[in-house]
């Protein structure tokens, strides 16, 4: 990896978790887009299990892993996760390699 590569790799985290209600989370979701972005989220994508509505993956790029973490793990967001129905969430910090398109 060129040094320029790793200036502009990217940080994700990938979540896994489930929810009581699919549209009363989404509500909460988008709800919180302008904290999301204001702690660092820069992008995102929503996916669901194939065979399970309410198993959801919320998968997102960050300013920095460090970022994120400060947002998931802060007080407020525990509770905006009670709000919205959020079954034991999982939290996967990734750090980008390479990426490409085919």
């Amino acid at each position: 990896m060129k040094l320029s590569d790793k200036l502009t790799a990217m940080q994700y985290v990938l979540i896994i978790h489930e929810v009581e209600n699919y549209e009363a989370w989404k509500q909460v979701f988008d709800n919180a887009e302008s904290i999301r972005k204001e702690a660092g989220e820069r992008s995102y994508q929503v996916l669901k299990y194939d065979n399970e509505p309410n198993k959801i993956v919320h998968f997102s790029a960050w300013t920095s892993t460090t970022d994120a973490r400060a947002f998931f793990e802060s007080p407020a967001l525990v509770k905006i996760r009670e709000q919205a129905g959020v079954k034991a969430p999982e939290f996967i910090y990734l750090d980008q390699l390479e990426s490409g398109v085919l």
